[in-house]
């Protein structure tokens, strides 16, 4: 029964052929998809898994106290910033013969010199030195190495100096060894979450494509397979020889996708999944995920073609005897609905979302998103042709209103990415427009440094003296001098956090930032009188939608005071010059314990984190578009291998061949736009009471990016014009000479 079955496959004329050819492309389609995602994953998985030299450990804390019997080695360990780019630099000193080593380093650099990533070195060559180079002492002793880095385009440097040198840095510490776990990263979970997101969507599509593919041509084939069984042949060898067609052109489209993942490799691992390129050696699967492609693939065929034959397995002349399948119900929107419903009310209960509920009511709408398709369809088809005047638009109306099942499960792949694409897209703009809005966006391009650390209230009077003279010699450059009150005793931290300390400015300087606040009327703005005002959480801000809850900082009721013998604690600096802020950078950047960062960058530090996890989202709607728009090819080329003999006898009957393009266009685009609009609505439908949840409403009018609509629409234009592919292949179907073969 296998030879027959091979038979059967290769040598039973063209239709054969091209049935087992679209169900090739189809499966090698999928498998390509399918391979790009695991390599994306498992490169993510690789780079997060790398030991954290970052994180080292040792035998003493911060602010330990230099030792001449000591070993290991001092580090300080420090995130820098240029042109909205991340530096990881580390200074270091060898206190003994057992100093650790930065993995990608054979030794560490001596005083005087230190190791950049490639990406840095090449950015130290092409940026001014008094802009970056300045930040670093020494000469450049060589390239650090893959092992220390997550990608080629990662910055980083470390500086060799001396003990002494390293030990007044703010938080050096001792180090006797570099960790081998990897770092505990907040963000990483995001992107696994990311990810996990991209397998649901991915796998439920690519699962209708490989079943799609292998169901080709089904009613040619149950007629095949009940006329064997009509001369003798039972279900076990109808089993078989369906086995082996289905598993036969499976099998040739997942090699054929092995060979096109490898022609696109390249290409995949240029793809900036968490913002940065990972190394192009991780992004590859694993050879036992080849393994389970290769054999997986066939099986799953195998099992659609099964499935598909359970009619022939009852009764050889069930074929012939075909009944009509039951309409959906209604009811099938009950599950979209409740799930809908549940987001818009107990789901976030007291302004704070119920984790159980929020799961029942996503898994609810994921089911009924499914669920509600086929019924949808066949209202819409209904609808269709009884408004409708044209006959290719009644044909198609009409084959969907009568099989909307059939209609709908060539797309219904697209639902969940869709909908989890949009979630996201109309999510990510709302949180990243809150994260940018700081104090109307007049802040944005202000420089802020803070030179407090544990037990040092800030640089003393003379030095402070000496660095506000620096930066008021740039031109155009204007500087908010924040003092901390050392007059006035801390109070101690409450359940929610440590108050703001009292600070003190210059009226002069706080009316250079009028959404600040402004002195008292009864104090000259323009002498050296100063206010004292609440300003804990301006610079050095972690989330600038903390800034807004805060103003204005100062007001009629501020009481007076005097800088004299105060602590510069923090600055704020404005210029209109690029060249001249990254200056400025550079020469805080001695002074602070955290790299200096305008509220902008502090913005987008973090909305790149909800961005990154968007492009994930959106990356696997765009692979889930290549792999729906590949379904619906291989559902139409089915189709019209199943429907040659009703075509060509319409054209037979005078209907000319535009009226049969378009019943196939139709036929597609009405399933393919319900369903991406479904899902769409549905996304929007989470998105909006998640934003109001959350206190964006601010921002709820942000509107998905060009990167979505670009993926959605640009997705179904080519879904589309894939479609377009099959028509050739009707006329041709179709030609009045081949119905004397029917």
């Amino acid at each position: 029964m296998i030879r027959l079955g091979l038979r059967l496959s290769l040598s039973s004329g063209r239709e054969a052929v091209a049935r087992l050819a679209l169900i090739v492309v189809g499966v090698a389609a999928g498998v390509a998809v399918l391979l790009a995602t695991l390599s994306l994953f498992n490169a993510f998985q690789a780079t997060g898994d790398r030991p954290c030299w970052e994180c080292a450990t040792g035998s003493a804390p911060s602010g330990w106290a230099l030792d001449a019997t000591a070993d290991g080695a001092l580090w300080s360990y420090r995130e820098d910033f240029y042109a909205g780019r991340t530096i990881k630099r580390l200074d270091a000193a060898a206190l003994g013969t057992r100093a650790p080593v930065v993995p990608g380093l054979s030794r560490m650099p001596g005083p005087g010199q230190y190791y950049a990533s490639p990406a840095l070195a090449g950015l130290l060559d092409s940026a001014p030195r008094e802009e970056l180079a300045a930040r670093f002492p020494g000469t450049r002793a060589g390239l650090i190495g893959d092992a220390a880095l997550s990608g080629p385009d990662e910055l980083v440097v470390v500086v060799g100096r001396t003990p002494y040198e390293v030990a007044a840095l703010p938080g050096a510490r001792q180090v006797d060894m570099v960790d081998a776990e990897p770092a505990l990263d907040d963000s990483a979970d995001v992107y696994r979450f990311g990810f996990g997101v991209a397998a649901v969507g991915l796998i439920v599509p690519l699962l209708v494509l490989v079943g799609t593919a292998t169901r080709l041509a089904a009613a040619r084939r149950e007629t095949r397979f009940a006329a064997i069984r009509l001369v003798g042949a039972t279900t076990r060898q109808i089993n078989v020889l369906a086995t082996v067609d289905a598993a036969l052109g499976a099998l040739a489209g997942a090699l054929t996708g092995l060979a096109i993942f490898q022609l696109v490799q390249p290409a995949v691992a240029g793809v900036r999944v968490t913002g940065a390129r990972f190394f192009p050696d991780l992004v590859a699967p694993h050879a036992w995920q080849y393994a389970a492609v290769l054999g997986g693939v066939p099986v799953v065929a195998a099992g659609a073609a099964l499935w598909s034959l359970r009619r022939v397995r009852i009764s050889p002349l069930g074929v012939a005897r075909k009944t009509a399948a039951s309409p959906p119900r209604a009811w099938r929107v009950i599950p979209l609905l409740a799930g809908l419903g549940m987001f818009a009310g107990p789901v976030y209960r007291n302004g704070k979302p119920d984790e159980l509920l929020a799961v029942v009511a996503l898994a609810l709408i994921m089911v009924g998103l499914m669920l509600a398709g086929p019924w949808l369809t066949m209202v819409a088809a209904r609808l269709t042709a009884r408004f409708t005047r044209g006959g290719a638009t009644l044909l198609a109306a009409r084959r969907l209103a009568a099989d909307p099942k059939t209609a709908f499960r060539s797309v219904s792949g697209l639902v969940l990415a869709v909908f989890i694409g949009t979630t996201m897209a109309a999510l990510v703009p709302a949180v990243v427009a809150g994260q940018q809005k700081v104090a109307g966006g007049t802040l944005n391009d202000v420089l802020g440094a803070t030179f407090e650390r544990p037990g040092v209230s800030g640089l003393s009077p003379r030095a402070a003296t000496e660095l506000l003279a620096r930066l008021r010699a740039h031109p155009g450059v204007e500087v908010l001098p924040i003092y901390a009150r050392a007059d006035i005793e801390r109070v101690p931290p409450g359940p929610d956090g440590p108050p703001p300390a009292p600070y003190v400015v210059e009226c002069a300087g706080l009316a250079l930032f009028p959404v600040l606040g402004r002195c008292p009327l009864s104090i000259d703005s323009g002498s050296t009188h100063a206010v004292a005002g609440n300003f804990a959480r301006i610079v050095g801000a972690d989330n600038p939608l903390t800034v807004d809850k805060l103003l204005p900082l100062a007001g009629p009721d501020s009481p007076p005071a005097s800088i004299d013998g105060l602590d510069l604690a923090a600055v704020m600096i404005t210029t209109p010059d690029t060249a001249t802020l990254e200056r400025l950078r550079t020469l805080l950047a001695g002074y602070t314990i955290e790299a200096p960062m305008t509220f902008a960058e502090v913005a987008q530090v973090r909305a790149d984190l909800y961005t990154r996890a968007e492009n994930i989202a959106l990356a696997m709607v765009g692979l889930t578009l290549v792999a729906g728009a590949c379904g619906l090819v291989v559902a139409a080329g089915g189709g019209l291998v199943e429907r040659r003999q009703p075509f060509t006898l319409l054209r037979l009957a005078g209907t000319p061949t535009r009226i049969l393009a378009a019943v196939v266009l139709l036929e597609s685009t009405l399933p393919l736009v319900l369903a991406a609009a479904l899902a769409a609505v549905a996304g929007f439908g989470v998105a909006e009471p998640l934003i109001d949840a959350l206190a964006m409403k601010s921002a709820s009018t942000a509107m998905p990016g060009p990167v979505y609509f670009a993926s959605l629409g640009g997705g179904l234009a080519a879904s589309l014009l894939v479609i377009l592919t099959t028509l050739p292949m009707l006329r041709r179907m179709t030609t009045p000479d081949n119905a004397r073969f029917e």
